[in-house]
C-alpha cells in the first residue's frame, strides 16, 4: 500500500488558528441564537425563578422596592468603572463627583432590599475602592449624607489575574477588588465547606498534619485565602471558551460560583444591578437560586438571558477542592529517624 506524505511546503495550521476558528464559531452560534430572542423589556426563564430586567437599574429597583425590600440574600455588583469604554449605550466617561454620586445612589438602593444578615460583594478596580468602602462603612461622603444602614466588612478579596493591558510608565495592574460586606440584624450565610480547596501544607508538602485537622476543615482542605487565582481564573479573553462576543468586561463563572456558592443557599434571591454579560445570573440560576437582574443595554440583555438558558460554559465545581499552589510539589514528607 502507497502511504500518502503531506507536501513538505506546506506549512501547518498552527494550534492557535484552530482555536481562533473554534471561537469565531461559537460567537457565530450565539449571534445566531440571540438573533431569535424578541427584544423585551423583561425576561424570564420558564421556571419563572430567573428574571432579567432592561433599564437603569436604580428605576428599576425603585419601581420594586415595595416587593424586594429587605428580601434579598445575596447582591453581587460589577458596576462600570468609568474608564471611557465602548460599552452599548452606557456612558462610560463621567465626572469623577458624578460618577461617585451614581454609585452612591445605586448603592443606597441595594442596601435598602438586602435582607439582614445578606451578603453585598462589589467588584471594582482601584480607582473607586477606597470611596465605596468608607461609605459602605457609614463614612460620609462629599456632600452627601452617610449610609442610613452601615454594612461591615466580612473580606476585601483581591481577584488577581496574569495578563494584564501593558504598561511602561508604572507598574501593571493584575487586580480587581471583590468587597464583602453584610447587613446586621441576623446571622450571616456562611458556607465554607461548599468553597474548599487543597491547602498548600498537602498540595507541596504532603504534610500528614493536615490529615487530622482540628478546625472542622475535611483533610487537606481549607477555605480559600483572599487573594483568588488558579486554573479558569484568568481574565476572559480571546479564545477563551466562556468569551462573549460585544462584551467589554467579562468575570470568570468560578469567581461568581465562589461567591454565590459561600454567600447564599438553594432558593435564596440573588441580584445583580449590572448583569453585563451574565455571568451572575447563569452561576445563579445553575446553583438554582432566584435570580434578578438588571441590563441598560437591550443587546447586552438578550445575550445574557441566552447565556443564563443555556447554563454555564464548563460544569461548576471544576476548581473546588484543587489547589492553586504557585510551587510544584516537593514529595512526601519524610518522618524524622531517632
Amino acid at each position: 500500500m502507497t502511504r500518502l506524505r503531506s507536501n513538505p511546503e506546506t506549512p501547518k495550521k498552527k494550534r492557535g488558528s484552530y482555536l481562533k476558528e473554534a471561537a469565531d464559531r461559537r460567537q457565530r452560534e450565539i449571534a445566531e441564537r440571540i438573533s431569535k430572542i424578541k427584544l423585551q423589556d423583561h425576561y424570564q426563564t420558564t421556571d419563572r425563578t430567573c428574571d432579567v430586567f432592561v433599564g437603569d437599574c436604580r428605576q428599576i429597583l425603585r419601581s420594586r422596592l415595595a416587593e424586594l425590600k429587605s428580601q434579598v440574600h445575596l447582591v453581587f455588583a460589577d458596576p462600570p468603572f468609568n474608564w471611557n469604554r465602548a460599552y452599548d449605550r452606557w456612558d462610560d466617561n463621567l465626572t469623577e463627583a458624578n460618577y461617585l454620586e451614581l454609585t452612591y445612589e445605586w448603592i443606597d438602593l441595594c442596601v435598602q432590599v438586602l435582607r439582614p444578615g445578606g451578603a453585598f460583594w462589589i467588584n471594582i478596580p482601584d480607582d473607586w475602592a477606597a470611596e465605596i468602602v468608607c461609605y459602605l462603612k457609614g463614612r460620609p461622603a462629599v456632600g452627601r449624607e452617610p449610609l442610613e444602614t452601615p454594612l461591615t466588612m466580612q473580606n476585601w478579596c483581591i481577584w488577581h489575574y496574569r495578563f494584564g493591558q501593558n504598561v511602561t510608565e508604572r507598574f501593571i495592574n493584575s487586580k480587581v477588588h471583590a468587597l464583602y460586606f453584610t447587613k446586621g440584624g441576623a446571622e450571616r450565610t456562611w458556607n465554607s465547606q461548599e468553597i474548599l480547596e487543597l491547602s498548600d501544607r498537602a498540595a507541596i508538602y504532603a504534610d500528614p498534619r493536615t490529615q487530622s485537622k482540628k478546625d472542622g476543615m475535611p483533610p487537606g482542605l481549607r477555605v480559600p485565602m483572599d487573594v483568588w487565582y488558579g486554573e479558569y481564573w484568568g481574565r476572559i479573553q480571546g479564545n477563551n471558551r466562556e468569551r462573549r462576543g460585544y462584551h467589554d468586561n467579562q468575570l470568570p463563572e468560578v469567581y461568581l460560583e465562589r461567591v454565590i456558592r459561600s454567600c447564599s443557599n438553594e432558593g435564596d434571591l440573588v441580584i445583580d444591578p449590572f448583569l453585563g454579560s451574565g455571568t451572575t445570573g447563569v452561576v445563579a440560576h445553575n446553583l438554582r437560586r432566584r435570580f434578578l437582574g438588571c441590563e441598560y443595554s437591550t443587546e447586552n440583555a438578550r445575550s445574557a438571558f441566552d447565556r443564563i438558558e443555556h447554563g454555564p460554559v464548563r460544569p461548576l465545581g471544576q476548581a473546588r477542592g484543587k489547589s492553586t499552589a504557585i510551587f510544584p510539589a516537593r514529595g512526601t514528607r519524610k518522618k524524622p529517624t531517632a
